[in-house]
């Protein structure tokens, strides 16, 4: 079903066609008028605001709410608290990562999923018959998202309440120049940032003061181009991008984190992926690559003339300075600073293993020292 950002004369008045690829069946603004370098300058040293409606919000209540979740997903829902919200590995029976997923936790029986282009709607569906559980697609909702140093400044004029004590991965109901929103701490940059989750009725309004209030500290709209430049930048993975094989498990991608090993409930997927752990067919790794430009999603891995991998992403940042890629490689060859070579039709080039994130290495960022 196609779906619009109420936000989309906005995008057509700062350059955006809308006529590129949709993403979750919603024209996005790939770019504007603006330079997207410029603009990830820009989220880096002072704010950029996104609009990342695009996400698919669904709702789920109910006496059981929280049991289907954590049947859907490899972390323990248990364990949530209300406020909170947590990424989690969500799984196919053989134990592949099936979707990129958030789960957003407001109350004892209210919660909200944050979910990409996968299978969550059936294997939601498939889990909840039967059960005392409302899901509904949320397709009034609307998110915006700043991101940079300067949004927790500029939003905490705007709030009543003191936005720095929200810790990463909270949330708050709360009023925002008088519509009601939900403020979160998190984002897809590699920065501090917030998002507000609003209705389509307020979700101009909130755009302009919000932007309004950011513009004397040199705050602008950023295309969505920008924000795949960030998230490279700070390697952040990507649903299904960076999971080409279509049977990939959270093991080779360095998504250990989300499953929880000890959780004792069962869950989909969960005999398959325990058995997989230690038997990953290749690493997700970093790439530096001696170009000027971006090498080609897709481009193999080579050394010493043998394939060993395939580029997942990539991207060129003038912010960096520096041709990055995405990759999985054969775990022999996954150290830091191994030589290969990437190559594809437009071209080869060499490039070394390199550690990420390659944007602000320890995370500062978005996990100060002094908030740890």
């Amino acid at each position: 079903m196609a779906r619009n950002s109420i936000l989309n004369e906005r995008h057509r008045a700062l350059g955006s066609k809308l006529d590129g690829d949709t993403w979750n069946d919603m024209p996005i603004p790939w770019s504007y008028h603006s330079d997207v370098h410029d603009e990830v300058v820009a989220v880096r040293s002072k704010a950029g605001l996104y609009d990342v409606s695009a996400l698919n919000i669904i709702n789920v209540s109910g006496l059981d709410a929280e049991q289907v979740i954590d049947q859907l997903v490899a972390r323990d829902i248990s364990k949530l608290l209300p406020g909170h919200a947590l990424l989690a590995a969500e799984l196919n029976e053989q134990g592949a990562i099936c979707d990129d997923i958030m789960v957003i936790r407001d109350s004892a029986t209210e919660f909200r999923l944050s979910h990409g282009s996968g299978a969550t709607p059936q294997n939601l569906a498939k889990l909840a018959q039967g059960r005392n559980v409302l899901v509904s697609a949320d397709l009034d909702a609307h998110i915006l998202s700043l991101q940079g140093p300067k949004s927790l400044e500029i939003l905490n004029a705007l709030l009543d309440f003191d936005l720095s004590t929200l810790g990463y991965f909270q949330h708050k109901a709360t009023t925002l120049l008088g519509k009601q929103v939900y403020i979160a701490r998190g984002g897809y940059s590699g920065e501090l940032g917030y998002e507000v989750y609003c209705g389509a009725a307020d979700a101009v309004y909130l755009w302009d003061e919000i932007l309004k209030a950011g513009a004397p500290q040199g705050v602008i709209a950023a295309s969505w181009n920008s924000l795949e430049l960030t998230r490279i930048e700070a390697a952040l993975l990507f649903f299904p991008f960076e999971m080409i094989e279509g049977d990939t498990t959270p093991w080779e991608v360095n998504m250990g984190w989300g499953v929880d090993t000890d959780k004792a409930g069962d869950y989909t997927g969960k005999a398959a992926v325990l058995a997989l752990k230690d038997k990953a067919r290749f690493r997700q790794i970093g790439l530096i690559c001696r170009s000027t430009e971006a090498v080609q999603a897709g481009a193999a891995i080579l050394h010493e003339g043998q394939q060993v991998g395939v580029v997942t992403s990539a991207s060129y940042s003038r912010y960096l300075m520096q041709s990055l890629a995405l990759a999985h490689i054969s775990a022999e060859f996954a150290s830091n600073g191994t030589a290969v070579e990437v190559r594809s039709e437009a071209g080869s080039c060499q490039a070394y293993v390199a550690p990420t994130p390659f944007y602000d290495p320890l995370r500062l960022r978005t996990h100060p020292r002094s908030q740890a």
